[in-house]
């Protein structure tokens, strides 16, 4: 019955559209839109390399400008960052970057509400996300889209150049190039006032001329009704700001959340896994110190348990990690809130960037993945696995540790690109003889990426890790307890080095009976074809050494297409296909054979999105050969995935 359940949910229109009409009326008042929903969807076309490759430079520095506290005349709701995040774009990759966003304050009950006061608003907030950039402009004719021929013209240009009273963009204009509004006119004279009355306070009022005087006077009532709106605007925002002041959560934080409820089913003829109805929480409290800094201390939850596919994989639980999804990343399966990640990412020397890790860090947090879309950093809002989000080289180790940044480029063919250094330890906080910084598990890090023009990103990757007896090699480091403990993608084999495929680790003829060290090599690529296609593939070889047993190789490689915007802005289509991490060849004495068959790993989604804050993705990942035996019969995993972004 489940069965036919889960089919009609992922067939029927009817069904789909109708959680859509209800999500919709429940989210009928929308909220700011989060720079994690624009992050790479509606990344402008020239930003389209620095959005992948870039990682934690420019765009991080945006997304922590984002958290400084501002007063401006109309109160700040900052927008979210991304939740891995981010670092942006993508966190500490950034890609991910974060632009304020405003909410308009309502208007005071005694002042009318004007429609042409939104233009007003637009011009008062372009440019918050760069303020640094705002010039002073001391002519009006340097402000193109004031209209000469007007009267007020000359009046305006004698206040400017003589009182210095309007500032303008470095490119002479309001943006948008259109004629000032009388709204905006009022701005410039209500600031004319204010500097005049300045001036006579300062016992300097032989410095006013009696002609301003008298064009401020003819001014002012020719534009009085728009003063007294803007004025009494004013008047309630200021007060507005001050209770936002008051009570503001804290002055360096601010939060980002991120929910995730999932329906999802296997089909197969050797399956026996049931419909599942599993979410995931992240809230990440983000601060910033210097303006520059970002230090993110992130609670998760979730209930998300793996389907097992336990007729592949002997008797060992959860021995299957092919087909993983993203929100199976959580730090248990029992909804406990725990502190998945503790990091700071923070400006050094020019602009480098350094990143220190307490918990819960992964190589993808200060290394760009050049996997735009389809990355979003375990989040609910790329693609659904863990080997479509990015090449399964960032997974191998993860932890505590740092990592530092190097950028280089800038300018002609070679646009901004950096090298990347980074080390992280899976049991740094344990005293033991086995573990600590050095003496566990670690991985350790190294990275070229290039940007070349506004299309191409490339990033070629090393990765040196050690593994203890037991402990997979792309598990990010096991690092967030009982459910992720394990492996997140790739075969059983492969993540143990087991060619008996049972998931333990003292069987016969198994092979990860020992401590095993791993040297990696992987190359990453994005083109993007158009404002609306995206290409993107990766690859990896592993070469294990099994010390005092012998040596094994395991591949993965993978590659899909991305349609940005496809029916709607901030919709997205993706598509996906590769091999998981899979043990091709053994070289110890007593391996008497075993599977080494290559699985492909096949994906589809479609993000639909209902509001700025929330997403439904139906999808489904085909996986054949799983357990890399190709006597196995495929699997299917169907996924309705809901997503919540604030």
């Amino acid at each position: 019955m489940s069965k036919i359940l889960w089919k009609s949910l992922l067939l029927s229109p009817a069904v789909l559209g109708a959680t859509i009409v209800v999500s919709s009326t429940a989210h009928a008042v929308e909220q700011p839109q989060s720079a994690e929903l624009n992050q790479q969807d509606a990344a402008p076309a020239t930003d389209y390399v620095v959005a992948t490759v870039e990682n934690n430079l420019e765009q991080n520095n945006t997304t922590v400008n984002a958290i400084q506290p501002q007063v401006e005349a109309e109160p700040v709701v900052q927008a979210p960052t991304v939740l891995r995040q981010a670092s942006v774009a993508m966190p500490m990759t950034v890609a991910q970057a974060t632009a304020p966003a405003t909410a308009p304050a309502a208007p005071s009950p005694s002042i009318e509400s004007f429609e042409s006061l939104d233009e007003l608003n637009r011009y008062s907030n372009e440019g918050r996300g760069n303020a640094n950039s705002v010039a002073q402009v001391t002519s009006v004719s340097q402000l193109s889209d004031v209209q000469p021929t007007d009267w007020a013209f000359q009046a305006l240009q004698s206040l400017v150049e003589r009182y210095g009273v309007i500032a303008g963009y470095p490119d002479g204009t309001y943006r948008g190039n259109r004629a000032m509004t009388r709204y905006e006119f009022a701005a410039g004279l209500n600031a004319a006032l204010d500097r005049v009355n300045e001036l006579i306070a300062a016992g300097t009022a032989d410095m006013v001329r009696r002609e301003d005087l008298a064009t401020l006077q003819r001014l002012q009532e020719e534009f009085a009704a728009e003063l007294a709106t803007l004025r009494g605007r004013v008047d309630a925002l200021e007060a507005q700001t001050a209770e936002l002041e008051a009570n503001q959560f804290s002055t360096t934080t601010k939060l980002v959340g991120e929910v995730v409820a999932a329906i999802s089913d296997t089909f197969g003829d050797d399956v026996d896994d049931n419909t599942v109805f599993q979410n995931r929480v992240r809230l990440d409290f983000q601060s910033s110190f210097g303006g520059s800094d970002i230090l993110h201390t992130r609670l998760s939850a979730g209930n998300a348990q793996l389907f097992s596919f336990s007729a592949f994989n002997g008797a060992a639980p959860n021995a299957t990690f092919e087909g993983q999804q993203t929100f199976n990343v959580s730090p248990n399966f029992e909804n406990s809130v725990a502190v998945d990640w503790l990091a700071y990412d923070f400006p050094l020397f020019g602009q480098a960037r350094g990143y220190l890790a307490a918990t819960g860090g992964v190589h993808a947090d200060y290394a760009a993945t050049a996997n735009p879309y389809f990355e979003d950093y375990d989040g609910g809002r790329g693609a659904l696995s863990t080997f479509a989000q990015q090449n399964p080289i960032y997974r191998i180790g993860g932890g505590a540790g740092g990592g530092l940044t190097l950028a280089f480029g800038g300018s002609g063919v070679l646009r901004p690109s950096s090298l990347t250094v980074g080390y992280l330890a899976d049991n740094a906080s344990d005293p033991g003889l086995s573990a600590g910084i050095g003496n566990g598990d670690y991985a350790a890090l190294a990275q070229l990426n290039f940007n070349l023009g506004d299309r191409v990103a490339l990033a070629a990757t090393y990765v040196h890790g050690y593994h203890t007896t037991g402990n997979g090699i792309f598990d990010i480091g096991g690092s967030f307890g009982n459910q992720s403990a394990g492996p997140v993608v790739g075969t059983t084999q492969a993540n143990l080095v087991d060619v008996s495929g049972d998931g333990f680790v003292d069987g016969v003829p198994g092979l990860a009976v020992g401590p095993t060290v791993t040297n990696s090599y992987g190359v990453s690529a994005a083109f993007r074809l158009s404002d609306r296609i995206s290409i993107s593939g990766f690859g990896t070889y592993t070469n294990a050494t099994l010390l005092g047993r012998g040596g094994a190789d395991i591949w993965t490689f993978g590659g899909g297409v991305a349609f940005p915007d496809l029916g709607k802005e901030g919709n997205l289509l993706g598509i996906f296909a590769g091999v998981e991490p899979t043990l091709r060849g053994v070289d110890a004495p007593g391996v008497v054979g075993f599977n080494r068959d290559y699985g492909l790993h096949v994906e589809g989604f479609y993000r639909y999105q209902l509001t700025d804050n929330v997403s439904i993705t139906p999808g489904v990942i085909w996986l054949s050969s799983p357990g890399q035996n190709n006597d196995n019969s495929d699997v299917i995993i169907g996924t309705l995935r809901t997503t919540f972004n604030f």
